[in-house]
């Protein structure tokens, strides 16, 4: 299926001479004179390979078939990561280099949204926040403001981010996949 390329997104499996790539990001340009462009940074899903290639906006590119579907996160091992469909239990297994930068957040049963093509994982898209645990962080400095200072501190999952002075080691926090920013104290 052609599609425009100004809409393709971060994720967007796209078939360009036979192979597939994923979207890794997708900016559009528009410069003040000229033509506006679509700069798309890909990962090609056989080898892992990352190229960058530049559309007008109204050019079409080939969207690949792909079935997105929500997998629950089972375990990871040394053969990859296991996914089990919840509908009808089928396990499919991503590799690592698939899951890439988003395996520390990846916990037991999670849901995330896993994009297939021909049964193989190519795409994996976590929920937008994730509560985790803070193990260590500087202790509280007396006559420090609580609002606009942050210190650092070590999350469960072995990330470092920067959180409020308030938080305390053992407390849980809501932490943004994207970036890895706090966003708030969690909710229990």
């Amino acid at each position: 299926m052609k599609v425009q390329a100004s809409s393709l997104r971060r994720g967007s499996v796209v078939d360009i001479d036979g192979k597939l790539y994923v979207v890794l990001s997708a900016q559009n340009i528009h410069p003040g004179k000229g033509t506006p462009v679509t700069q798309l940074d890909m990962r090609r899903i056989s080898d892992g390979v990352k190229v960058s290639e530049r559309y007008r906006t109204t050019e079409q590119v080939e969207r690949a078939f792909v079935d997105d579907r929500t997998y629950t996160f089972l375990y990871s091992d040394g053969e990859g990561f296991h996914f089990m469909n919840p509908e009808n239990y089928d396990q499919v297994t991503a590799s690592a280099e698939m899951v890439g930068d988003s395996a520390v957040y990846l916990q037991d049963g999670m849901s995330v949204m896993l994009s297939t093509h021909e049964g193989v994982p190519i795409a994996l898209d976590l929920p937008a926040r994730v509560t985790l645990e803070i193990t260590e962080t500087e202790p509280v400095v007396k006559g420090q403001t609580a609002s606009g200072s942050y210190k650092p501190a070590m999350l469960n999952n072995g990330l470092r981010t920067m959180v409020p002075t308030y938080i305390t080691a053992g407390t849980k926090v809501v932490i943004l996949t994207e970036d890895g920013s706090y966003v708030e104290r969690a909710k229990d």
